[in-house]
């Protein structure tokens, strides 16, 4: 299995944990059946949905992973004109200059990925929230 597989099941596996401990309980306070709480969580399940775009049974949004392709060629000609620039050694130039690219892309990958586990969590609580929300209009209290 390679780097990016493990990466990718880790944040789907994250995701699906972090929801799954956010279950809530619903809890029918004017005497509604199993079957009309079931059918009424479906529902409200789909209105949240639409409402946030949050779909908690779809996997998150995936974020390449490593160095962005190209960025290690860009940096060793960078590397190489700079040190042919200076009077140094161009092909040493040119293996720094691929290193420093392919770090700086990486920690941008990292930070990408960041923002999207950031997003992911932000759109799951407002869909809790939507849910939780529908659910008390038809008369079910909703507790963590």
């Amino acid at each position: 299995m390679s780097y990016r597989l493990r990466i990718s099941h880790l944040a789907v596996l994250t995701a699906a944990f972090a929801f799954g401990a956010a279950a809530q309980t619903v809890t029918p306070t004017k005497g509604q059946s199993k079957e009309q709480q079931q059918k009424d969580q479906a529902e409200c399940s789909q209105i949240a949905t639409k409402q946030t775009g949050f779909d908690p049974s779809a996997p998150p949004p995936a974020v390449p992973q490593g160095a962005k392709p190209g960025s290690g060629v860009k940096g060793a000609a960078a590397g190489a004109v700079i040190a042919g620039a200076t009077g140094g050694d161009s092909g040493q130039g040119a293996a720094a200059g691929a290193v420093v690219a392919r770090g700086a892309s990486r920690r941008q990958g990292r930070r990408d990925q960041a923002a999207a586990d950031q997003q992911q969590q932000s759109a799951g609580t407002a869909y809790n929230q939507a849910v939780a929300a529908c659910l008390g209009g038809k008369g079910y209290t909703v507790s963590k």
